[in-house]
């Protein structure tokens, strides 16, 4: 199920350019030195895909727990539920709830941080703001923690949102040479395809957790990721 962390960060990427789409035109990099540039922007990436990568272990490890239990195939088909939940019902009923009141002054708290990093040019501001930038609120992060929770496992969920991060690198990347290519009706029409992608993961995590004996789609076996009864002699 790793591959549906790539795709989702390529997809979802198309909402993040409407929703950190001005930090990453904005970025302080060099444009006047092209090499410079790139590993400037490579910089600023890092720090999104670590702050990415942290949550996605902190998550794993909450997986981990389920998986201990003996319920990963019913977290697996919660979370397809969930996931498809998410992206059904409108944000704007999701905005009648503050869930991050509690923590409403840390977040003030980081963009005061992120906005002052804009000030400088050094590759610790780039990844300063990368990081800071991560662990912004973002609703596609949250779909894609839902998977590193299924993954059931630290690392795996280190590594799910790792490579979710790096999906978003090539059109976020893009942004910050060419910000006039994604025009808003271009960018519409993109959005309209994301809850489609966002569903389509979500089945698939459905179809693992029941279990239906269909190769890399739904194994029969008891554990989504490890083989039930391993072949010793």
């Amino acid at each position: 199920m790793l591959y549906t962390a790539l795709l989702f960060g390529l997809i979802s990427s198309f909402h993040c350019i409407g929703m950190c789409g001005a930090i990453a035109m904005m970025l302080p990099v060099d444009r006047s030195n092209p090499a410079k540039k790139v590993t400037q922007i490579i910089t600023y990436h890092l720090g999104r895909i670590t702050a990415y990568a942290t949550i996605g272990f902190v998550f794993g490890l909450l997986g981990k727990g389920f998986f201990m239990a003996g319920m990963q195939q019913k977290l697996s088909i919660i979370i397809g539920i969930l996931m498809i939940i998410a992206i059904v019902i409108p944000e704007k009923e999701f905005a009648k709830y503050n869930f991050s009141k509690p923590v409403f002054r840390l977040i003030s708290r980081v963009k005061q941080v992120l906005g002052s990093q804009f000030k400088k040019k050094s590759y610790q501001s780039l990844f300063t703001i990368g990081l800071l930038n991560g662990f912004l609120p973002c609703g596609m992060v949250y779909v894609a923690l839902f998977g590193a929770i299924a993954m059931q496992s630290s690392g795996l969920g280190f590594l799910y949102m790792v490579l979710f991060g790096l999906g978003t690198v090539p059109l976020m990347s893009t942004v910050v040479y060419i910000n006039s290519f994604l025009t808003v009706p271009v960018r519409n029409k993109i959005q309209q395809v994301i809850p489609y992608v966002v569903v389509l993961i979500g089945v698939l995590f459905i179809l693992r957790g029941l279990g239906l004996g269909i190769p890399y789609v739904s194994p029969a076996t008891m554990s989504l990721f490890v083989q039930a009864n391993p072949n010793c002699h």
